[in-house]
């Protein structure tokens, strides 16, 4: 059995797999924010629960918003700011008396899709997470690559590729920079671009409706949306070339995006014939625990 935990800023989920990927048992326990010896005791009790509820013991693969650092064993870069500098592995390897293995939520996801979801039976597939913010995560032969500094995949904090004259400098980033990709593609981004070119202050749902019943201010707010995720795959794609792009995300409902996007990212990428997939997620919001589980099957 694969025990795989989904650490959030506002839950914690844990999920049971079978050897075959069947779901034995799921729980969802609100995140202690703010209080990282109640994070940590929250996880293990779930761990405790999964496995008296499923009389097995099982292997545990945890996806943080951060990554361990190579170099210190400790977790950098969360948004969930209580866990920076915490030794989280190593207290939770001590209190559940068995190796844990642990990696970005961004990873968990592209590792549960390539496994057995919407890219599975292909070696190289690059997960997109677009909501509040931009993450990405990259699985070859559906293990994460985490890369020498544990930032595989994390595209959002490059610049906007190709940018246009109005798209310079680029709206500031809480990482210092201007102009990241996280700046236009995030829900938020969306938003704030629609508000600026003559909108109202709308959730980035409401404004593909809008879109979709033919308002011109939200259609021309998608269009420039969709050739900028065009625009930031091209360069993904120029790199890593993978055979299948998943998106999650709550910008991935978006439906159009699957077909406007790969039109548009041809002109951009450097070959003459553009073979990658973009495809939306099967597990949707479950990809993140699943794929941490599912952490357990490469040895």
């Amino acid at each position: 059995m694969r025990i795989g935990i989904d650490l959030g800023g506002t839950k914690i989920e844990g999920i049971a797999l079978g050897n075959d990927g069947e779901e034995l048992f799921r729980k969802r326990v609100p995140t202690p924010r703010a209080d990282y010896p109640a994070t940590l005791q929250a996880i293990c009790g779930l761990v405790e629960e999964i496995e008296q509820q499923t009389d097995q013991q099982g292997s545990v693969g945890v996806g943080i918003p951060g990554a361990i650092s190579p170099h210190t064993g400790l977790v950098k870069n969360a948004n969930s700011t209580w866990l920076i500098g915490q030794p989280l592995k190593q207290h939770l390897e001590e209190q559940l008396q068995r190796e844990v293995r642990i990696s970005n939520d961004a990873n968990c996801f592209v590792v549960s899709e390539a496994t057995d979801g919407a890219a599975q039976n292909v070696r190289v597939v690059f997960g997109v997470i677009i909501g509040t913010g931009t993450g990405g995560g990259i699985a070859i032969d559906r293990a994460p690559l985490t890369g020498a500094n544990a930032i595989g995949g994390e595209w959002g904090h490059n610049p906007l590729p190709w940018p246009k004259g109005d798209e310079l400098p680029g709206p500031s980033c809480y990482c210092g920079q201007h102009g990241c990709i996280e700046t236009f593609l995030s829900g938020p981004g969306f938003e704030r671009d629609f508000l600026a070119h003559g909108g109202s202050a709308l959730s980035a749902k409401d404004i593909v409706k809008k879109a979709a019943n033919g308002d011109p201010l939200a259609e021309a707010a998608l269009g420039r949306y969709e050739q900028r995720m065009a625009r930031a795959l091209a360069s993904v794609i120029n790199i890593l070339d993978p055979d299948v792009i998943v998106l999650g995300g709550g910008m991935s409902n978006v439906e159009r995006l699957y077909e406007n996007v790969p039109r548009l990212w041809d002109q951009y990428v450097f070959s003459d014939q553009v073979s990658t997939r973009l495809v939306a997620p099967k597990y949707g919001d479950s990809s993140g625990v699943r794929g941490a589980a599912w952490l357990w099957q490469i040895d």
